[in-house]
């Protein structure tokens, strides 16, 4: 977090504190809560705000890339808003996962949510291209509510990621422009060398 540059939408790490039993993070106060609270209470998002919310996302995605860094865990969990209005600053946190890469670097170790996975993470060969798949995950679930692989166990999720069947047919996807879930669709390709960039899913 010492190497990323001060970001409005990144948590701000203020000072570290050692005691004999722990090491105490001092972060910036978020009073507004999560991003998934919000998608609770609201059921879904509309396109422009999903947009909205995804550009946020993808920004801070930009950021840690070309500083190096692949966040991992990208989640609804892991983002707060800054205060309680609707307007709030959106702020990444949860950093814990994080790894520094080089251009051309693949990673093996399994990490992350279930939900949010990349299925090149199962298959333990992956680089950056894992944070453009968990936001295109928080993307569907902003559109229609509920995520789009899900099953009752750990097991069942990494099939459905692997199989990588998107489900538009369940309300209320008929109402969500051919844009919205093509750019879905290309954010959760299965290949991460065809799977949109954030620059293109910006651009």
């Amino acid at each position: 977090m010492r190497h990323l540059p001060k970001h409005p939408n990144i948590v701000s790490f203020r000072e570290a504190y050692e005691d004999i039993d722990a090491v105490h993070l001092v972060m910036e106060l978020c009073e507004g809560g999560e991003l998934f609270d919000r998608i609770v209470s609201k059921g879904h998002y509309s396109e422009r705000a999903a947009a909205m919310v995804t550009k946020t996302i993808l920004e801070i995605v930009k950021v840690c890339h070309d500083h190096g860094v692949i966040h991992r865990d990208l989640k609804p969990e892991n983002f707060l808003f800054a205060d309680a209005s609707e307007s709030s600053q959106l702020k990444a946190i949860d950093f814990g996962l994080s790894i520094f890469f080089e251009p051309g670097q693949r990673f093996r170790e399994i990490v992350g949510s279930p939900y949010y996975m990349a299925p090149e993470i199962l298959r333990r060969n992956y680089g950056p291209e894992v944070d453009v798949w968990s936001t295109g995950v928080i993307l569907y679930i902003l559109l229609c509510g509920v995520p789009p692989f899900w099953a009752e166990t750990e097991e069942g999720i990494a099939h459905a990621i692997v199989r990588g069947e998107i489900d538009f047919t369940r309300d209320p996807w008929p109402k969500v422009s051919e844009e919205g879930k093509d750019i879905v669709k290309k954010m959760l390709d299965q290949n991460p060398y065809n799977r949109l960039t954030v620059e293109e899913v910006l651009g």
